[in-house]
């Protein structure tokens, strides 16, 4: 069996191998790549796509899994263990989707991204409009090939959130949408604390060597990686070694670019934190999209949004800004990176908005999917939507529907991890300060090592050798709840606001 073991490794690294050119290819048209090579980035990526799947899907892995499947592991969690029942699953699964339709979705979205980039520029849906008909009719076509269902969205969620579905995900985020109102309701009737010293002049060049400096000291290896800039923040990994991030400044908000390097830092660091011996398997990966949000916004959040990580940090930021800052206290600071105030951009959203603008994104990807909305008819639907969520309206496009990448990249049934992250980020951080209870000194102190080091065993390590439930459960000793971030928002803001 060791003979078939090993030939199984050397094909499922070939997809890896695939999987990380293409990687780079997308990078490179989110970063440096001009506008005009669009058409053509696509049909690279949609040959290479091909290519993969095909590979992927061969009848020499399915008789491998198939063989290797019979196997009676001794340890049901080891390495190749898991790499066979994972591989198992994955297999099935892409086995049931035509190499052609990888094709097209991979084309189609290549030039949608390009596509979404100039309308969002305009703010003008309708020259996005023709391509998200595209990508939405792909999508349904893909749900399509695992019939039956429970739910159309279903096959969709789980390509990013493996063994969870839709009822699932409805029933957490009903419960969870409640609270948050009662809480929007409890705050609003506090005074506003002022957050206008962020809202002034601070140099790009300042803020990319602060941050910079910042995610130095939470861990992140630049000898595996590099940041660059993009219309849209995001993380990607080549493998093992390369791990790249990407952020954006914006020169009237003196907090964005930070927070932004922060967050995706976090995605990186579980990436650059997976074990060796996974490599070029395709376990070498996060458990789903929700753990990597929960690493990402934990660092952003739990961290970068803390009294003691500016007891440490604010004195440099006001070195780096004294023209803006020098009359701020540290506590009016902490106040202010923390306001909460219904706004029109998710990422730009506190902590205590930013659920409601996952859920509005989740209602609108279900009734796309299930035909009670049509594209044409998203702008008016979303700011309709935003006005029953949040009270406020978007005056134009790039503020409303035309603000995420996500849906030029066809990446429908990715929102609800944002949401699922943030819930899991408490669950974890409660289990580490109970495991650390010298944690709030050591952020204190600017010390993040103990922290990352516990990060590294309980989560990153494991790549995605388990389902996003199994290893919440085996970590925190729950699955998936809101309990905990709902009284970190209550405790947090009751303390700032006053009620």
């Amino acid at each position: 069996m060791e003979k078939a073991l090993q030939e199984l490794k050397k094909l499922l690294g070939e997809v890896m191998d695939l999987q990380g050119a293409a990687a780079v290819l997308n990078w490179d048209q989110q970063t440096f790549m001009p506008s005009g090579g669009a058409e053509t980035r696509g049909e690279q990526l949609g040959t290479l796509a091909k290519i993969t799947h095909d590979k992927a899907t061969s009848p020499r892995i399915g008789e491998l899994l198939e063989k290797l499947t019979a196997v009676g592991y001794t340890d049901p969690d080891s390495d190749d263990a898991r790499l066979v029942r994972n591989g198992l699953k994955d297999f099935t699964k892409a086995s049931k989707v035509p190499s052609s339709w990888v094709a097209e979705f991979a084309q189609v979205t290549a030039v949608g991204q390009e596509a979404w980039e100039k309308s969002r520029e305009g703010s003008d849906f309708s020259k996005f409009q023709p391509h998200l008909e595209k990508i939405v009719r792909l999508r349904q076509q893909y749900a399509e090939y695992f019939k039956p269902y429970d739910h159309v969205y279903d096959p969709l969620l789980d390509d990013f959130e493996p063994g969870l579905k839709t009822r699932e995900v409805q029933a957490i985020f009903t419960g969870l949408r409640d609270e948050q109102v009662n809480l929007i309701k409890a705050i609003s009737s506090r005074p506003q604390v002022d957050d206008a010293f962020l809202k002034r002049q601070y140099k790009e060049e300042k803020q990319k060597a602060f941050g910079e400096d910042v995610i130095t000291r939470f861990g992140y290896d630049w000898n595996c990686g590099r940041q660059d800039k993009a219309a849209h923040p995001f993380t990607t990994s080549f493998g093992l070694g390369d791990v790249r991030i990407t952020t954006r400044y914006l020169e009237d908000d003196g907090a964005s670019g930070l927070f932004s390097s922060m967050h995706e830092a976090g995605h990186a660091m579980y990436e650059q934190g997976i074990s060796p011996t996974i490599k070029r398997t395709p376990m070498f990966t996060g458990a789903s999209s929700a753990i990597h949000e929960s690493q990402s916004r934990m660092w952003e959040n739990l961290v970068g949004r803390s009294h003691e990580f500016w007891t440490f940090y604010y004195p440099k930021f006001q070195a780096a800004f004294p023209e803006n800052l020098a009359n701020v206290s540290l506590d009016t600071f902490y106040k202010g990176i923390n306001k909460v105030q219904p706004s029109f951009i998710r990422v730009e959203a506190d902590e205590a908005t930013y659920n409601l603008h996952v859920m509005l994104r989740l209602e609108i990807e279900i009734a796309l999917l299930e035909g009670s909305i049509l594209v044409k008819d998203l702008p008016a639907f979303w700011n309709h939507k935003m006005q029953e969520y949040l009270g406020i309206t978007p005056k134009n496009d790039t503020k409303g529907v035309l603000q995420d990448v996500h849906w030029s990249a066809g990446l429908i049934g990715y929102f609800p991890t944002y949401a699922l992250g943030n819930l899991i980020s408490l669950q974890l951080w409660e289990k580490i300060n109970a495991d650390i209870p010298s944690l709030p000194d050591q952020i204190r102190s600017g010390n993040f090592a103990e922290l990352l080091d516990w990060l590294r065993k309980k989560v990153h390590t494991h790549g995605a050798k388990f389902e996003p439930q199994d290893l919440v459960q085996r970590v925190t000793g729950s699955k998936i709840t809101p309990e905990p971030y709902i009284r970190y928002l209550k405790k947090k803001y009751s303390e700032i606001y006053g009620f």
